[in-house]
């Protein structure tokens, strides 16, 4: 097995608010970060696939490939967008950057995995960094995954 990471840009905003919770408490919890108006990141993605190298092309996935799906299946949603009002698993969801990081993943697996299914490649890691004091990680074990 080889492992590839790419590394990907996207900025977005989001209020971290739970509706089930008053004013006070959201406030306690989240502190600035739950703003009326919002806040935003410049986000830093990195995706990890493995996989078998194939002998023929000596990847173990083709790198234009693997953007074009990134692209469509997460930036294209996530890129300069509001995630508690453009994502509709965000409007019920508390947009956490824990939160953000497995929507990433569940975005992504399948349409990786079908793209690399003849070489067995598969989706091994999400990681986000929000700020560059914290960033969060999806590294789901075979049990997880069936989870996710």
């Amino acid at each position: 097995m080889v492992y590839l990471t790419r590394r990907y840009r996207f900025s977005a905003g989001h209020r971290l608010h739970n509706d089930a919770l008053g004013a006070e408490e959201n406030r306690r919890i989240y502190g600035k970060c739950n703003n009326p108006n919002g806040h935003g990141h410049n986000y830093l993605l990195e995706v990890t696939v493995a996989g078998r190298v194939d002998p023929a092309t000596g990847f173990v996935f083709d790198l234009p490939k693997l953007d074009g799906i990134v692209a469509e299946r997460a930036l294209e949603k996530l890129d300069h967008k509001n995630l508690n009002l453009d994502m509709d698993n965000f409007r019920a969801q508390v947009p956490t950057t824990e939160n953000l990081c497995l929507e990433i993943y569940k975005l992504l697996r399948g349409p990786l995995e079908d793209a690399g299914a003849d070489s067995g490649m598969q989706l091994c890691r999400v990681r986000l960094e929000e700020t560059s004091l914290n960033f969060f990680e999806c590294v789901p074990d075979r049990a997880a995954r069936r989870l996710l």
